[in-house]
């Protein structure tokens, strides 16, 4: 643990993971009143796989928040346009202002989750880095009621809480103690390498399709550009082992000579990235005293781009659904979110297939745009439905909604 960590012996709500959704939540349920734990096994600002865009309805998020500021003050460039190549043809989009939004993002996970964290740390969180959740705890009833927590001196750690959430990514180790139920699964995962670029020139973000692939191209931390590539897995497997300079290069020229020599006049800073790919998932997401949120809830394949904009979303349907403190919003977070999570799911699965040609797919990102627009009319509703000010909360409204959890049992 960090030297300035401290875990308590009872909190309202401990949160595994403190990543995009872990520290989102944590973020909320703090503002609104809660005492809440964070517990993160990697190091502050350590990076992971992700796939960098922020949809609209993320950056509305962060900006509702009032933390969008940060991630543009860590040098995070503004993304005001993007293009979809398919083949030979290129539909260039302007991304206009609404909602106090006139640019997207797509921050490196070093810069985002470290925001978030900082963010949570400062509305009243503790959050514990170099620390690991071995157990789970339960009442006589069969209840979840707290964790055990083993930190890196092996000093282990009992805590109470009225709810532990877990956001600790797709293969959840919370998921798999509660045995969360899948609720729906995808058949197709694509297998996906990228990794970064300085000195490439980008107007904005480029996305590449043509028959059996993927690329993309995108503008963000320090200068870079992260650049990517996405293959059907048994091509991946096939080609991995040889080398994935070579198998990247080759599939990137396939999908865009241009893109492609640009990149090779770039400089590449640091690794390759490699994911071979993993069906997409639903899975019931709360139960006696626990909850799932982000990819430990709903995992998507990425080539739809869409993951830390579902975590941020249903982050705050989350908190909202705790604060009322009943297991009916509970259901209706789930409810909520699957109204939205099915389709894309299904959707992102069609894509990943690669089972498409040129004007299939086209017809697949419109529905996708659909989407996308009914989840900002969902974000747009958060503050009348709540009534909640995000950016911190009136006092009373943090002393009614603390009160209200408090006085469940736990």
């Amino acid at each position: 643990m960090n030297s300035q960590d401290s875990i308590h012996s009872h909190y309202d709500a401990v949160v595994v993971g403190a990543r995009v959704a872990g520290a989102s939540t944590a973020l909320l349920l703090a503002r609104a009143g809660l005492r809440v734990l964070v517990v993160e096994r990697s190091a502050p600002a350590s990076d992971t796989l992700s796939t960098h865009a922020l949809m609209r309805a993320g950056v509305m998020q962060l900006h509702r928040w009032g933390v969008l500021d940060r991630i543009v003050a860590a040098g995070t460039p503004a993304i005001r346009k993007t293009t979809f190549h398919y083949g030979a043809e290129a539909i260039a989009v302007s991304i206009q202002e609404r909602d106090g939004v006139d640019a997207l993002f797509a921050p490196r996970r070093t810069v985002l989750d470290a925001t978030l964290s900082s963010a949570a740390r400062e509305a009243g969180a503790d959050v514990v880095h170099r620390a690991t959740v071995t157990g789970i705890l339960r009442n006589a009833s069969g209840r979840i009621c707290g964790v055990i927590i083993t930190d890196t001196k092996g000093v282990m750690h009992t805590v109470k809480a009225k709810i532990v959430i877990g956001a600790d990514g797709a293969r959840s180790s919370v998921a798999k103690t509660v045995n969360a139920e899948v609720l729906h699964e995808g058949r197709h995962p694509s297998a996906v390498i990228y990794g970064y670029w300085q000195g490439l020139e980008l107007d904005g973000t480029h996305w590449h399709y043509d028959l059996n692939l993927a690329a993309g191209a995108l503008p963000t931390n320090d200068g870079m550009a992260c650049v990517f590539v996405g293959l059907r897995p048994e091509r991946y497997e096939a080609q991995r082992l040889g080398s994935f300079d070579k198998l990247f290069n080759e599939v990137l020229v396939e999908v865009d000579p241009d893109l492609a020599s640009k990149v090779a006049r770039a400089q590449r800073h640091g690794k390759f990235y490699p994911f071979a790919g993993r069906p997409g998932f639903i899975r019931k997401s709360w139960g006696p005293g626990w909850a799932l949120v982000g990819d430990a809830g709903c995992f998507k394949d990425p080539l739809t781009a869409h993951g830390m904009t579902d975590a941020l979303r249903d982050a705050e349907l989350l908190s909202n659904a705790i604060m009322a403190g009943t297991d009916d919003a509970l259901a209706k977070y789930q409810s909520e979110r699957d109204a939205f999570a099915v389709e894309f799911l299904d959707l992102s699965d069609e894509i990943a297939s690669f089972d498409w040609d040129l004007d299939h797919v086209k017809k697949l990102h419109l529905r996708l745009s659909k989407l996308m627009t009914h989840e900002c009319d969902m974000v747009r509703s958060f503050d009348d439905r709540y009534q909640t000010d995000l950016k911190g909360g009136s006092a009373t409204s943090q002393i009614n909604q603390a009160a209200t959890f408090a006085s469940l049992p736990g």
